[in-house]
């Protein structure tokens, strides 16, 4: 255990957002640096629990007492190595993942849990920075090609796993970068990009090999790539945007979210000097009140927008737990993020019923009203408000059902997902899928748990046996 009494003496805190209307005319990360020694104090709050439930709260398995102890002690090198002995990108999850580990934090039962995403963080900047993450250069290697399609959090993991085996892994990525929504699905102002390059960078050297521009299924027919490899991992995600059928949806303006959001990224990167999609000057609506919509959200302030209104089907959450949402699983509950904080309204408990127009037939305006328990439109409620560009966050349904997996004769689950069994495989021999694309939309955290996991499968199945992690399987689900 860390400070034995730590977490009676030690509020939880957590780094400071830099000032609104500073962060906003530019992309850099939100948060200031922390002071360590104050990280120290934050760690040494955790109680080194009998039963960790912020393990089960993490599908990575994530040591979090231990490397929680070591940055008590001031042992950050090998709190580094507990760290990567179950996650190979922490310094992606300890800024992306909406951190289920905390919500199961035993401390949480009657006070604020333990900063664990913020030490996890810590822990891999300071990493990077003293020069301790090299590359891990397979010993031998075992003659066998793996083909990773999709570069997102999943493949990614899967790729650096099976290079680590020996493997002559290639990564194919239908985009002109590698990194699937990582790279053009997050904005900067949530994660730099300077992080994901420092680990592909890493990759690179480990002997993954990178294949840009290729869109497998059509410059590379799945008969040629099957050919090439000895195994296909498929993890291109759930890309398909969930739609609105409602009057006006032909309008020009509306978007899905994830046609919006590459531009500014792209932006960011110097690959065009203004984003094809803007809400500079315009009244912005988001359908949608996840975590996509606070992208848009945020990324339409940065762009100056008039106005921003985001709309939820959903009535607002409650400020703290129910007997609905016991401890230990993840709440949901109001939060606010660092988007929300900077601006625009939040609707709660209405629906779309329809867009208009102007006489150029672009978006003008989106009727909308208020719904009952049922998300039935409540008579009397209508009301219209103003919109020059309206952005669809409201999800993915599945994988797009293109010529890849035409081609690979895949089946697909009940919910439209790729079918896999318990070792990770399609209904095609040597074709295994992991990730969004067999799960469903999902958090980050569980891409690369089922990343490593079917790495591990991948292996088994080429050599006969395999000493890779294997921290989930494909039928587990999160508690909820």
């Amino acid at each position: 255990m860390a400070d034995p009494k730590g977490f009676l003496t030690t509020p939880r805190e957590l780094p400071k957002r830099r000032p609104v209307e500073i962060r906003i005319q530019d992309w850099r990360e939100v948060y200031t640096d922390f002071d360590p020694l104050r990280l120290q104090k934050q760690a040494g709050r955790c109680m080194d629990c009998g039963i960790p439930f912020c393990h089960q709260g993490c599908p990575l398995g994530n040591l979090i007492p231990e490397w929680n102890d070591l940055v008590w002690r001031e042992d950050w090198h090998e709190a580094i190595e507990r760290l990567h002995a179950t996650n190979n990108f922490p310094e992606f999850t300890g800024r992306l993942c909406p951190a289920p580990c905390e919500s199961a934090c035993v401390l949480g039962i009657n006070s604020d849990p333990v900063t664990i995403k913020q030490v996890e963080v810590e822990i891999v900047d300071r990493a990077w920075d003293e020069g301790w993450i090299a590359p891990q250069i397979a010993e031998r290697l075992s003659g066998k090609t793996v083909a990773v399609v999709g570069s997102g959090p999943a493949g990614l993991a899967a790729a650096q796993q099976l290079t680590r085996a020996g493997h002559t892994v290639v990564v194919y990525e239908r985009a002109d970068r590698i990194g699937g929504l990582l790279r053009y699905g997050i904005p900067e102002f949530k994660m730099e990009k300077r992080h994901l390059e420092l680990r592909l960078l890493q990759m690179e050297e480990e002997g993954t090999r990178f294949r840009t521009g290729v869109d497998v299924g059509t410059d590379i027919t799945a008969e040629q790539l099957r050919k090439r490899h000895d195994a296909i991992v498929l993890a291109g995600g759930s890309t398909v945007p969930r739609d609105l059928d409602v009057p006006g949806r032909d309008l020009g303006g509306i978007h899905p979210a994830m046609d919006y959001l590459p531009g500014a990224n792209r932006v960011q990167q110097g690959d065009i000097d203004s984003p094809p999609i803007t809400a500079e000057g315009k009244d912005v609506i988001i359908l949608g009140g996840g975590d996509t919509g606070a992208d848009c959200l945020g990324t339409a302030l940065r762009q100056k927008a008039k106005s921003v209104t985001q709309l939820e089907i959903l009535a607002r959450p409650p400020d703290s737990r129910n007997e609905k949402m016991p401890w230990p699983t993840y709440p949901m509950i109001y939060r606010i993020s660092s988007a929300h904080e900077e601006g625009g309204d939040r609707v709660y408990a209405v629906s779309t019923q329809r867009f208009t127009g102007d006489v150029d037939g672009n978006v003008s305006g989106l009727v909308i009203a208020e719904v009952d328990e049922k998300f039935n439109p409540v008579e009397g409620t209508e009301q219209e408000l103003p919109a020059q560009l309206v952005l669809l966050a409201m999800g993915f349904i599945g994988p797009e059902k293109g010529p890849l997996l035409e081609g690979l004769e895949v089946e697909f689950d009940q919910r439209g997902n790729v079918d896999r069994d318990g070792d990770w495989m399609t209904s095609t021999e040597g074709v295994f899928a992991c990730g969004d694309m067999g799960r469903g939309q999902s958090l980050i955290v569980w891409a690369i748990a089922e990343g490593r996991s079917c790495a591990a499968a991948v292996d088994r199945w080429l050599i006969g046996d395999t000493t890779l992690p294997s921290p989930v399987l494909p039928t587990d689900r999160p508690i909820a």
